[in-house]
């Protein structure tokens, strides 16, 4: 049966310093993720060892630190970054960024911090 998800039926999450997650599809090959961060929050630079992730901003300004580089993710722009490749989300701004994130095979067991 089909079924319309939103971030009212999902489930939800909490990461880092008070960030919110929803998972709009939560498969064994793919997870999709509405995320929200305050201003101000960031979460620990990490690598994927399998996963590939795409980030797409909805609404605000999303930093990615991608390797060395620091790139800025307005609405309606995506972000494609692949396995192994350390990366950092951050929100710089005075206001809440929402975004997508689709890791392809999921992420959330496939992580290692970046000291």
């Amino acid at each position: 049966m089909a079924k319309v998800t939103s971030i009212q039926n999902a489930e939800h999450y909490t990461w880092g310093d008070n960030c919110h997650g929803w998972f709009l599809l939560k498969d064994t090959g793919v997870h999709i993720i509405q995320e929200q961060m305050p201003p101000g929050t960031r979460e620990k630079q990490h690598i994927h060892n399998r996963s590939r992730q795409f980030f797409y901003v909805l609404r605000g300004e999303l930093t990615l630190v991608v390797g060395e580089e620091i790139l800025i993710v307005q609405p309606g722009e995506g972000l494609e970054i692949g396995p192994r490749v350390a990366h950092q989300a951050r929100n710089n701004s005075r206001n809440d960024v929402d975004f997508i994130v689709i890791s392809c095979p999921p992420s959330h067991d496939d992580r290692t911090d970046v000291d």
